[in-house]
This record gives structure tokens, sequence and C-alpha cells, in this order.
């Protein structure tokens, strides 16, 4: 099923954009586009795996430093190795006999490594893995309820086409039913004919072959499959599990009754249901392709 979802969030001196789109795939296809942050893809893929099971799925994160946490600030580091300079400066003039002015803060805070410019360095990668993963829920509570909705839509659709299939199914019935007398007067002419193109042949052998050919044409088998079909179909549709690569196992069976529907037919009525009956799965296939 296709979705899209985004969301945005800020911490810690970070501003971040998460975005997640998803379009039909046979498989479970997860992309991902995201900063280096200790141990967060393994928890987005697995996060992202509780709530697809198919789809061709892109998930992106943009994460940058946020405008507000620009500024000075000391560096203690600096501060520490410069005051370690001045303090051997002023000790060397000491034993040459000199004495230099006291050193002032304002002088300190001009030496490089002193003042730093920008954000702080992030001291806990732990804490904005955090941050980023309660957005994350979030995100994918959006992204879910999107396709569900779509799930819906498309479960009406499919639960449409298979009340016309087994509509279909009860015509077939009663076109088959309707054919019966005029199999076995068919039966009983052909019969006729073999006996007398063939005095010599052996009607019990005869008689078997054109039974055969009665089996072969009946299509109870066919219709009794479609009905169990049609009452598995409606199963799953009512399941809340992922169910799409069941219901493709499932399009082809029926498209397997129909077709031999179809060719054990006999009579323009039940031959017009079949492609009808085909037309129906046909489209109810392609429906499927959405259905997680």
């Amino acid at each position: 099923m296709t979705g899209f979802a985004a969301r945005q969030g800020a911490a810690l001196g970070y501003e971040w954009t998460w975005d997640i789109r998803s379009v039909n795939g046979k498989g479970f296809d997860l992309r991902l586009r995201l900063p280096e942050v200790e141990g967060l893809e393994t928890a987005v893929r697995s996060a992202v795996a509780q709530v697809a099971a198919r789809g061709n799925i892109t998930l992106n994160l943009r994460l940058a430093r946020s405008e507000q946490a620009e500024g000075l600030r000391l560096s203690t580091s600096g501060l520490t190795a410069v005051l370690g300079a001045v303090a051997q400066i002023e000790a060397a003039a000491r034993e040459q006999g000199l004495t230099l002015a006291p050193s002032r803060a304002s002088d300190l805070l001009t030496l490089r490594g002193v003042i730093e410019q920008g954000p702080p360095a992030l001291e806990d990668p732990a804490a904005l893995r955090a941050a980023l993963l309660t957005d994350l829920e979030a995100l994918l509570t959006d992204f879910s309820a999107m396709r569900a909705a779509e799930g819906g839509e498309i479960g009406a659709v499919i639960g449409a086409q298979i009340d016309r299939i087994a509509t279909l199914t009860e015509e077939a019935q009663a076109a088959a039913e309707a054919r019966r007398p005029e199999v076995a007067t068919a039966l009983r002419a052909n019969l006729a004919r073999v006996m007398e193109g063939a005095p010599g042949a052996d009607p019990q052998r005869i008689a078997q072959e054109l039974a055969m050919l009665a089996v072969k044409a009946d299509v109870a088998e066919e219709l009794d499959r479609l009905r169990a079909h049609v009452t598995a179909a409606r199963t799953l549709l009512a399941d809340p599990a992922p169910v799409g690569r069941k219901y493709e196992f499932l399009t082809q069976e029926f498209v397997r009754e129909a077709n031999t529907l179809c060719s054990k037919s006999g009579s323009e009525r039940l031959t017009a249901i079949g492609l009808d009956l085909k037309h129906v799965i046909d489209q109810m296939r392609e429906q499927i392709q959405n259905v997680e």
C-alpha cells in the first residue's frame, strides 16, 4: 500500500526532519538515508519492520545543528593550555629579573583556542538517539494510519469483487444445470452415430468412452472449488495480519478454475459466465498488488 508521513523535531542543539513513503511492491524493501548516530539504523529498521511487511519503503532523516545553539563559549581545555603557557612565561621572566604586567582576562580571551564558536559537542549520543526515535514512533503512527485508511478502501473494493465472483459462480451452477438435458441428448446421439458407423464395436467400450467424456464435461468440481476459494478469500479479507502473498496465491487458484470452466463449458451461456469470472478475478488480482 502507498503511504506518506513527515515530522519535525528539535532537541540537544539539533533540528531534524523525518519523512517516510511507500509504494506497492511484492516484497519488503526498506531504504534508509540516515546520519551517523550510534545505534540509530538498527533501531529504525526494527521499528519499521513492526509496522510494515510489504512494499518499497524509503525513510529519510535530515539532521542539522540548531541555529539557536550557535554562539560563543569558553573552551576549558584551551584556557588551561593558555594559563599554563602564561605561567611558564612569567616564571622565565622572573629568572631574568624582569617584571611583567599582570595578565588580564580580556587579553586571554583574544588568544586562539580559548573561545570557541558554534554548537557544543554532543556529549551523549544516546540522548539524541532517544529523542530521534521518539519522533520516529509518532511518524510511524501517522504512516500506518494513512496505509490503514487506504487498506480499508481497497478492502471494500476487493470485498465487492469477491461477492461478484460468488454471484457468477451460482450463475454458472444454474447454467450447468440447464445444459444437462442437452449434454445427455448429445451423448446419446454420439453413441448412436458410433454404433451405426462401427457395427462391430464393443457397445460397453463405447459407453465407457462416452461416460468419460461426460465426466470431463462436468463442471461441478470447478464450481465447488470456486465456492471454497470465495470462502477463503473472505476469511483473508477479515484477517488483520499481512495477507497479500496468500491472496496472490489464491487468485492463481481462482484463475485456474475459471480457465477450466471455460474449457469445459459446452454452452455459450456458461462460456460467457466463465469469461466474466476471469475478468473480475483479473481486476481483483490488480487490487491485491496493493495489499500488504
